[in-house]
């Protein structure tokens, strides 16, 4: 998985619309998509807000470090999963 859909699962866990994220991240809509189909890479700073955005930190430097995103991924969906089934 490229990190594109990665971001772009944390946006959606979050409950984010592309527009919302772009109006928290300061940036149009287009550079939210743009991002999250692997068709141009953010700054660092710019992906460390979008890790504090969707209140994920942790995921995006496991990422960042090196972490297989397909299996923190496939980890953060059975979570949320878990916890909306516990709701």
């Amino acid at each position: 998985m490229q990190y594109g859909t990665f971001l772009k699962k944390l946006r959606l866990i979050r409950g984010y619309s592309q527009e919302e994220m772009a109006e928290q991240m300061l940036m149009p809509r287009t550079t939210i998509s743009k991002v999250e189909n692997n068709k141009m890479e953010l700054k660092l700073s710019d992906a460390i807000r979008w890790g504090q955005i969707t209140n994920a930190p942790e995921a995006l430097a496991a990422m960042l470090c090196g972490v297989d995103i397909a299996s923190l991924t496939k980890l953060l969906t059975m979570l949320v999963g878990g916890m909306i089934r516990w709701i």
